[in-house]
Formats: C-alpha cells, structure tokens, sequence
C-alpha cells in the first residue's frame, strides 16, 4: 500500500507539463498505486465552469483582482471535493498546476504580490503543500512557440497565453526564484529534450518519494 502523496507540475505556458503528468499517472499506475489525477483551474465540475470563464480570451474585462479570486475559488473546490478525499484514502494526487502558479502568475505576472496569494492560500487550501513540484523550466521562446502552436490547432484556452512577452517573463523568472528558494520541495527540470528523456527525469525524481511511503 502507498502512503498518500502530493505532486504537482509546475510550467509556462508550452512547457509539457500536462503530457508529463499524464505519463507519470500511466507509471505509477502500471506499478500498481493508486492515482489520481486533476488541474488548476478545474478539477470538479465547478471549477471546470470557472476555468471557461478565466482561459476564454473573451473575459478580456476580467480585472487582476477577480481573477486571483477565482483562481482560488476553483482551487478550494479542488481541495475540498477532489485532492483532500484522495490523500485521505492514501492514494497519489497528481496535480497539473496548484498555488505556485497563482504567486508567479498572479503575484508577480500580474503585480498583485506573494503576501494577498499566501492570504487567499491560507483560506482555500489550509495548509495542504505538495510534498514535491516538478517545475519543468523552458526558455521563454520556445515556451511561447508551443503555445501558439497549440492554440493554432484549435485550443480555445488562450487568454493568458495572450498576455505580453514581458509578463510571461516575469511569471518565468518568478518560477526559478520558487525553485530557488524552497530546494527541498521543487525540483527543476530542463523540458526543452525530447518527451521520453522528460519522462525519465521525472520518474527519477519522483521514485525515492513514493518509494518512502511504501508501508
């Protein structure tokens, strides 16, 4: 039996984290533990709802305020119904984005600050922290050509990829000082090779974790 544990995937936009993420779930489940998976904003069927409003480049009205906001109303509904319940029953949550994306998206990107995202954290999450981040790190060029590249092919979810070279730079830049700053917890990891080659530095990572909280 495993033990619960806690992973997101941290990323800019065009980073891979979500097909990293999914073949992680693939491993682990091969190997027998118990996974479950979600996203920021979303997750539950409110935060789904939430999310269209938040990604549609037609909420172009949307102020950095209400945004931040509702952000955490979908993450609250994530850990309550959704993250929360699965720790509890021992299982492995993968989750593609959690509060790191709201202090370097909101907080820096968007110049609200680390102080009124922690506030909100404090509210919506009570003290649930990954016990690992897997921040895979991009330059920011490559980063805002797969993006594009994706939205070419039909993504609907394309405001915040809207958003200036200078903003996503400071969301960048804000990703690295996390990383740099709680070393324990992030781990970095360079997401411009090849998928597999991806695949196989996370699954490093992330052994030794799951490993100690075999019973």
């Amino acid at each position: 039996m495993t033990r619960s544990l806690f992973i997101t995937f941290e990323g800019t936009d065009g980073c891979g984290k979500t097909t990293q993420m999914r073949r992680l779930a693939a491993r682990l489940r091969a190997e027998g533990r118990p996974v479950v998976e979600t996203v920021e904003p979303g997750g539950t069927a409110i935060g789904s709802r939430i999310r269209a409003i938040l990604l549609d480049p037609a909420s172009r009205e949307l102020s950095a305020a209400a945004e931040l906001l509702l952000y955490f109303a979908s993450r609250a509904q994530n850990v309550d119904e959704c993250i929360c319940p699965a720790l509890a029953r021992g299982e492995i949550v993968l989750c593609d984005r959690f509060t790191d994306s709201t202090l370097v998206y909101q907080g820096a990107g968007r110049g609200l600050g680390r102080d009124a995202v922690l506030s909100l954290d404090a509210i919506a999450c009570r003290g649930v922290v990954p016990d690992l981040t897997v921040l895979l790190d991009i330059d920011l060029e490559t980063s805002l050509a797969r993006a594009r590249e994706r939205n070419r092919k039909g993504s609907s979810e394309t405001r915040m990829d809207d958003q200036s070279v200078e903003f996503h730079r400071r969301v960048r830049d804000s990703y690295l000082e996390l990383a740099a700053a709680e070393p324990a917890r992030f781990r970095v990891i360079d997401a411009r090779r090849d998928p597999e080659s991806i695949a196989e530095a996370v699954a490093a990572v992330v052994r030794p974790l799951v490993e100690a909280r075999r019973d």
